[in-house]
């Protein structure tokens, strides 16, 4: 490979393995940091903050000088990026309802995004960098937010998650209609192999990707039942 040719990305590779364990070191160890010291959780939630924004920042300034700043870039209507907007809005105002749907978003969305990007290049590329840098950062301020600041989702948060990403897909569905865009993938797959290919053709994929995000919710909503127990009086 020539010096000049961006290298191509490595699927589960160095690179990819190395974001995905420093996005895990990063949740566990600022969400224990938090928990165990909570006078730390408005310095942690604020370096969050800013470090987030500033690659938001970053991505629509290149966009802009660019010449590729459009409406897919520029709206947060893909799951990710409405997980990124809820992420920042819930680090300033943290409360349990956003952090509740935050939680899923970022679990599910997020995580499968990383475990399968949309990348064309690899490390040391700036859109490697910032795609992990912005999905990664949404995952560990969920993870201070529920399990640092405690803010757990609630019996029935699954279902809530579920119903927030239907109405987040039908504005999605309306503004693709309306201005051409493909948000939420629901007019054509990505182009990057994606879990999307495993779910048959359009528009079967799109209802069978519904029945499978339900069904992680419901998943990851497994660790808070016991809170509802103990709640209720049970062991």
């Amino acid at each position: 490979m020539g010096p000049d040719i961006p290298p191509p990305f490595e699927a589960f590779g160095v690179a990819h393995a190395g974001a995905l364990l420093l996005t895990v070191l990063a949740s566990i160890g600022l969400a224990g940091l938090v928990r165990a010291r909570p006078r730390t959780c408005p310095l942690v939630r604020g370096g969050l903050f800013l470090a987030l924004a500033a690659l938001v920042c970053l991505v629509l300034w290149v966009s802009w000088r660019e010449g590729w700043l459009t409406w897919q870039v520029l709206l947060p209507l893909h799951l990710c990026d409405a997980a990124m907007v809820l992420a920042l809005v819930t680090l300033v105002w943290p409360r349990r309802a956003p952090a509740e749907v935050l939680y899923f978003w970022a679990a599910a969305g997020s995580t499968l995004a990383m475990l399968a990007p949309d990348l064309p290049w690899g490390f040391p590329r700036w859109e490697f960098l910032v795609f992990f840098g912005l999905h990664g950062l949404v995952l560990v301020a969920a993870a201070v937010l529920v399990f640092g600041l405690g803010l757990r989702p609630r019996p029935g948060g699954a279902w809530r998650a579920f119903v927030a990403t239907l109405l987040l897909a039908a504005v999605a569905g309306a503004v693709n209609v309306l201005l051409d865009t493909n948000f939420m993938f629901l007019r054509a797959k990505p182009a990057a192999a994606t879990p999307l290919d495993w779910m048959g053709p359009w528009p079967v994929y799109i209802a069978v990707g519904a029945a499978v995000a339900l069904g992680l919710y419901q998943l990851l909503a497994l660790p808070f039942r016991r809170d509802r127990r103990l709640a209720e009086g049970g062991v």
